[in-house]
């Protein structure tokens, strides 16, 4: 599957970062010399905490995954260079780079070995942005030789300040182009809304982990190891809070989940109906890049698809609105809008829902604005009434066959693409 590229490539990435990282540190001598045991201290120190970083990592629908206590303390780890006033640390760019690989990749396969979801692609990503900020801080701005003491860049500590946090910034934009061009290519998606929509998601927690490591980073001088977990505390109440309001959002989730079986209990839907639309959408949706939030808000506007349905005075045969009269499609439409819109919380889906019967051809013809997650609903809706639930091979050419009888007219024949790749064999159902 296309959309399943970008994770080898992620992967490879990731482990030949680890690999040159820990070959340059020993090739160069960049490693903790002399009496540097503070050194080595506080390397392992901020490699543990890098570990539990990435095992408390930070992921729900709607949202770019992140590990901010990982990240803040890889930052906090490349920008320190002081053990205590005036004695610096000996260790380089490249021993930071691979005790920083190192940790994460032991992080990430603890994860994985307990069973927890664990995404290459962002991780990978994290990779980049803390070798971004270790070169441009130590190396660029330094000028730090490996296995030499870093030199004192002679700026007072609020000049000191806004250099770090410029680099840290730089990373993290870094970071989301990485992951943003990795969704491109794996599914023909626009690499600037794409962006936008990381830098959307990811943004106030990703100001948070800047100023964490730099805070850190300008506290250990003074206060030694202690400014790590001190600086950190912060991050880790967010998290536990972050996770209260993801338990609270699946309950939420849940209860839509509940309502949208009200037509298949009311007998106007088969059974499982919206449930089947809701997740090949968002399988489809993610082949064509669509963002966290985005897929969230389509998960939701496929769940309720067909609630107006429950208005109808006689159900549509088999619950199959594609095969209905155009009016009856948009009666249903309206209805649908009108129930979603009294919740007062879910405009988003009601914009969705407002053009899922709309034809292709009023984007293509007459350059009608309708949102590409409108678009997959219809498709799927359609591939989903076709099959009546059916998951034998000649259901779905059947079904397929339909739908491409108004490729081009009814239906969007990239959605319709992705929605191939989506059900074929090897397709990924997660």
């Amino acid at each position: 599957m296309i959309g399943a590229a970008r994770r080898p490539f992620a992967l490879v990435l990731g482990l030949s970062g680890l690999l040159i990282s820990v070959v340059v540190t020993f090739v160069t001598g960049d490693v903790p010399t002399g009496g540097a045991r503070d050194g080595l201290w506080l390397s392992a120190a901020f490699a543990v905490a890098i570990v539990l970083g990435e095992w408390l990592l930070l992921s729900a629908p709607g949202f770019r995954g992140s590990a901010p206590i990982a990240m803040a303390s890889a930052f906090a780890f490349a920008l320190t260079t002081e053990i205590s006033p005036g004695r610096f640390v000996t260790y380089g760019a490249a021993f930071v780079v691979a005790v920083t690989a190192f940790a994460m990749t032991v992080g990430t396969a603890t994860r994985v070995l307990a069973g927890r979801a664990s995404n290459i692609v962002e991780t990978t990503g994290r990779l980049v942005a803390i070798a971004v900020v270790t070169i441009l801080y130590r190396v660029a701005h330094l000028g730090q030789s490996p296995g030499a003491p870093a030199p004192p860049d002679g700026l007072v500590p609020w000049q000191r300040a806004v250099v770090m946090l410029g680099i840290t910034m730089l990373a993290l934009v870094a970071d989301t182009l990485f992951t943003s061009v990795l969704r491109v290519l794996s599914a023909a998606a626009n690499l600037r809304r794409t962006f936008v929509e990381e830098v959307r998601s990811s943004f106030a927690m990703s100001m948070a982990v800047a100023v964490t490591g730099v805070l850190i980073a300008l506290a250990a001088p003074a206060m030694g190891i202690a400014a790590l977990p001190l600086f950190l505390m912060p991050l880790v109440l967010t998290l536990f809070a972050f996770r209260r309001y993801v338990s609270i959002r699946a309950t939420y989730l849940q209860s839509i989940r509940t309502l949208s079986r009200l037509t298949d209990v009311a007998g106007y839907t088969p059974s499982g109906h919206s449930e089947r639309v809701a997740a090949l959408s968002v399988r489809v949706g993610r082949e064509l890049g669509l963002s966290e939030r985005e897929l969230l808000d389509l998960e939701y506007a496929a769940l309720l698809h067909d609630i107006g349905q429950v208005a109808l005075v006689e159900p549509i045969p088999g619950g199959a609105t594609v095969l209905a009269a155009p009016a009856d499609q948009r009666r249903i439409e309206a209805d649908s809008v009108a129930i979603v819109r009294e919740t007062g919380v879910f405009e988003g889906v009601a914009r969705i829902l407002e053009h899922q019967t709309t034809p292709y051809r009023q984007v293509r013809e007459l350059g009608e604005e309708i949102p590409l997650t409108s678009r997959i609903v219809k498709v799927v809706n359609a591939y989903e009434d076709l099959t009546a639930g059916a998951r034998s091979a000649r259901a779905r050419e059947a079904a397929v066959e339909r739908i491409y009888l108004g490729l081009g007219y009814e239906y969007d024949p990239r959605v319709v693409d992705a929605l191939l790749t989506s059900i074929g064999p090897g397709a990924d159902q997660d």
